[in-house]
């Protein structure tokens, strides 16, 4: 089969500056590419060729920019390339449904949601309705989103089905195995970290993510274990350290601190997973309705337990399943000390929910399982 994946136009695949989307097409297209004729279309990147053949996926690159510009350049694409394709699997952007069904009104087409795309300030409803009908199979990431697309358009009932997104295994090493220990040992020894527990949270600083939460609630951990250090890792957006005025106000949360808060800056994608292996703990700060953050899998696959919040699907992978806790007062910092303190006053509650974690993520969320599924999916459209 003849496929084609058509990425949006913020960030580049392969995911040289990072990006959840990005990371997944990645992941899954060359597991595709065994058994199917698979092609990216993304954005253009300084590092990346305008086209290459990489591990048995061919890509296509176009400038990115605004999504009207990006849209006109992939239909530009789609007319000139004279291809045909069986199917193709658009990325969260359901306006580019209706443009390419007019473009190759052959294809059969499959929509990803990673997003709340289908609220009304992001398309009209004519157009919503239209999408619905032009694609054989939405894909949620969570069943927040897929329930949030059928409270507005019952007509997406029996369209949609989530298929929650993996992780790399290899790369996510557990924290008790030898590895994890010889890169926890390097990176308190680069920074300066005593012996104390890790409290890690990943993600870009922006205020829907929380960590200004998460400082605020050092108070009450300092007190108890003053040698525990929060690391927070990452900036305001993928591949950049700019500093916003949110930044600037988690910084100085943090210089205040009652206890060591190191703040990484941006870490480059493919060295993400040094700071996992080196955590005790990870906290999701959520105070959006996140669709269902990448970082709980990564955090599962590297044993850690996991802090989150009762706030879009990000429950949806903890919550029941053993392996951390909720927080269902997600603003109030009182609320995460609470679960702080309960996770660091018990080891054994702590491994076991690494361990589950890990079993998890093994069991469910990795990688072949996402591309299998996803292959049973195009083969069933």
């Amino acid at each position: 089969m003849r496929t084609l994946m058509i990425c949006t136009e913020k960030l580049p695949v392969p995911p040289v500056r990072g990006g959840a989307i990005q990371t997944y097409i990645h992941a899954v297209a060359p597991r595709l590419a065994r058994h199917h004729q698979v092609r990216v279309l993304g954005v253009a990147d300084p590092e990346l060729p305008e086209r290459e053949v990489r591990d048995g996926v061919e890509y296509w690159r176009v400038p990115g920019g605004p999504f009207p510009q990006y849209l006109q350049r992939v239909v530009r694409v789609l007319g000139k390339v004279g291809q045909r394709f069986d199917l193709i699997h658009l990325f969260n952007r359901p306006r580019l449904v209706l443009p390419v069904r007019e473009a190759l009104p052959d294809s059969r087409l499959v929509l990803s949601l990673h997003n709340e795309m289908f609220q009304p300030e992001k398309i009209g409803p004519g157009e919503a309705r239209a999408a619905i009908g032009a694609v054989e199979q939405i894909v949620t990431v969570s069943d927040f989103i897929g329930r949030g697309v059928e409270a507005l358009y019952p007509e997406a009932r029996g369209k949609w089905r989530t298929i929650y997104s993996g992780v790399d295994l290899d790369r996510f090493v557990p924290n008790w195995t030898a590895e994890a220990r010889h890169i926890r040992q390097r990176l308190r020894a680069e920074h300066g970290l005593g012996r104390g527990p890790i409290l890690l949270f990943v993600g870009r600083l922006s205020p829907k993510k929380g960590a200004d939460v998460v400082v605020r609630a050092l108070g009450p951990i300092a007190r108890r274990y003053p040698e525990a250090t929060l690391v927070l890792v990452g900036s305001k957006w993928y591949g950049e350290d700019r500093i916003s005025d949110y930044v600037a106000y988690v910084r100085a949360l943090a210089a205040r601190a009652p206890m060591t808060v190191l703040t990484t800056g941006y870490v480059p994608a493919d060295r993400v997973h040094e700071w996992f292996a080196a955590g005790d703990l990870f906290l999701c700060a959520s105070q959006w309705e996140e669709p269902l953050a990448r970082v709980h899998y990564e955090a599962m696959a590297a044993g850690l337990p996991i802090i989150t919040t009762a706030r879009g699907g990000n429950p949806e992978v903890v919550r029941g399943l053993g392996n951390g806790l909720v927080v269902e007062e997600p603003e109030n910092p009182e609320a995460f000390a609470r679960a702080i303190l309960r996770l660091l006053g018990d080891a054994e509650l702590r491994v076991r929910m690494g361990r589950q974690g890990r079993a998890l993520a093994e069991a469910r969320f990795s990688w072949d399982r996402v591309a299998a599924d996803i292959r049973a999916l195009w083969e069933r459209s």
